[in-house]
């Protein structure tokens, strides 16, 4: 099912709008589609068409025009970033990681010539460092640490 695209926003830049954009885009310190953005901004305020801000810069016309109306719903720094994502809460604080990692460290169990991932998992859950946690939890918390 193919989106069709409203009709061609047109937006207006302020004076001291584009000089930001510009000076943002010649420090070249940003994240190259936030440069982008920048660039079909000045793009459009100079009046050319999404077809041409397409071939020059390579986004989609439906990225074009979305991001014309961020900047009219938001300003600049809706239309230049993009909003934080909510994602997973962490399961395991900070203390609960390092408690884990401070159990890796030490001398494995009698009968052990090291700690493995499940027997680390089980021993978590012993002391009463967290209510269950699985074996592939340990690994990735572990890999986080050198």
């Amino acid at each position: 099912m193919k989106r069709t695209i409203k009709k061609e926003v047109k937006i207006k830049l302020k004076t001291n709008e584009k000089s930001q954009l510009n000076q943002f885009i010649k420090k070249g310190t940003a994240k190259a589609r936030e440069i982008t953005r920048a660039r079909v901004l000045l793009l459009s305020d100079s009046g050319k068409s999404p077809s041409l801000i397409y071939e020059t810069l390579g986004p989609t016309k439906r990225t074009i025009q979305n991001i014309k109306e961020r900047y009219l719903d938001g300003g600049l720094e809706r239309a230049l970033y993009d909003a934080p994502r909510p994602g997973q809460p962490t399961i395991f604080n900070g203390k609960a990681r390092a408690k884990i990692t401070a159990l890796a460290c030490s001398d494995a169990p009698e009968g052990y010539a090291k700690w493995n991932l499940r027997l680390l998992a089980d021993k978590a859950v012993e002391l009463d460092i967290v209510k269950s946690i699985s074996h592939k939890h340990i690994s990735r918390i572990l890999k986080k640490t050198k």
